[in-house]
Parts: structure tokens; C-alpha cells; sequence
């Protein structure tokens, strides 16, 4: 087996980086954009702002999901980010039935949108330049 050069390791190396930096972005805005959505609902957040409290945060799982959990004998909704905010969200059978009214409207407006852009896009007039077609 051939040995790498340098070169290429800090080729591979970097791609490595930029790529994980991409994905941690990408789901550190989803999680953002959740916990948004949980606190238009009516969820209260609670900080994880000491070690004990980190420890639990990071015990609820799996980590950036609805939980639901029974509290003082009544249901409750947790959703725990141990990660990004070091917090939990705490709903009621309320807050958790307005988020999912809110998560669905979000989820179609997403969709509209892309099929605005997608229409928008075919039906542009691409004159002398003729698309993206086969030439690249």
C-alpha cells in the first residue's frame, strides 16, 4: 500500500473539518429554530447552570426530542439540549398541541417557499445562456 504524502492528509484533514463544522452548524440552526417554535408555544426554559443540573439535562434522552415525562403526577412534555443552549423546555398537553400546530405551519411554509423558488427558477428566461444544460 502506498503511504500518503502530507499534503494530502492536510487536504483530507481539512475537508474532514469544514465538513463537520458544516454539519454542526446546520443542526445547531434546526435546534434553534426548534426552540423557538417551543417557546412560542408556551414551554418554559430552564437553564442547566450548574453541574448537577448539566448532568440531568444531559440524562434526558435522546438529547433534542420531546420527551414526555410525568411531574408531580401531571404530563409533561421535556425537550433537553445539553449541547447548545444547556437547557431544557418544559410543556404542558397544551404548549405540546400549539407546538405541533406551530412545527406543521412552519413545515408547510417551508415547502411553499421551495416550490415558489423551484417555479421561479423553471420558468426563468436563461436567453443566450440556455439553462445550466450540458456544457459545464
Amino acid at each position: 500500500m502506498k503511504q500518503w504524502n502530507a499534503g494530502l492528509w492536510i487536504v483530507v484533514v481539512a475537508v474532514s473539518a469544514v465538513t463537520a463544522a458544516g454539519c454542526t452548524a446546520i443542526r445547531r440552526e434546526n435546534t434553534l429554530q426548534t426552540e423557538r417554535t417551543l417557546s412560542a408555544a408556551g414551554f418554559q426554559m430552564k437553564f442547566a447552570d450548574d453541574p448537577g443540573r448539566l448532568a440531568e439535562t444531559k440524562a434526558i434522552q435522546p438529547q433534542r426530542s420531546l420527551v414526555p415525562q410525568n411531574m408531580d403526577g401531571e404530563p409533561r412534555f421535556v425537550y433537553a439540549d445539553a449541547e447548545f443552549c444547556k437547557c431544557v423546555y418544559v410543556g404542558t398537553e397544551k404548549a405540546y398541541q400549539r407546538y405541533q400546530r406551530l412545527a406543521l405551519a412552519q413545515k408547510l411554509s417551508q415547502n411553499r417557499l421551495a416550490a415558489a423558488e423551484a417555479e421561479q427558477s423553471a420558468s426563468m428566461n436563461w436567453g443566450m445562456w440556455g439553462g445550466w444544460g450540458p456544457w459545464w
